[in-house]
C-alpha cells in the first residue's frame, strides 16, 4: 500500500535532519494518512479511502465528497476516486436534464 493520498495525490517528500553541529542526513516527511469511509450524497453510497488529514478538512470546507470530486483534477485522484467522480458526473447530468 503506497503512502499517497487518494484524493489529493500528496505523497512523501524528502529533506534533511540538521543536527546541532549542522550536519545533514537525509530523511522522509510522510503524509498524515487516515483510513476513512466517505459518503457520497448524490450516489447514495460510501467509499473507503486513504486520505490525508488536510484533505478531510478540505472536504468538510467545500461541502462534502461530491463537491470536492467535482472540483478535483483527475491526475491527482486514485482509480477508485476517479470512478466515483465519473459516476457522480453521470448522476448529476441525469438530474439536471429534464
Amino acid at each position: 500500500m503506497s503512502r499517497r493520498c487518494e484524493l489529493t495525490g500528496v505523497g512523501p517528500v524528502t529533506g534533511n535532519n540538521v543536527s546541532h553541529s549542522n550536519r545533514r542526513t537525509k530523511r522522509r516527511f510522510l503524509p498524515n494518512l487516515c483510513d476513512v469511509t466517505l459518503a457520497s450524497d448524490a450516489l447514495g453510497r460510501s467509499f473507503k479511502m486513504r486520505v490525508t488529514a488536510a484533505a478531510l478538512r478540505t472536504i468538510d470546507h467545500v461541502g462534502g465528497l461530491d463537491a470536492f470530486l467535482v472540483k478535483a483534477k483527475d491526475e491527482n485522484l486514485s482509480d477508485t476516486a476517479r470512478k466515483a467522480k465519473r459516476a457522480l458526473k453521470i448522476k448529476l447530468a441525469e438530474a439536471s436534464a429534464p
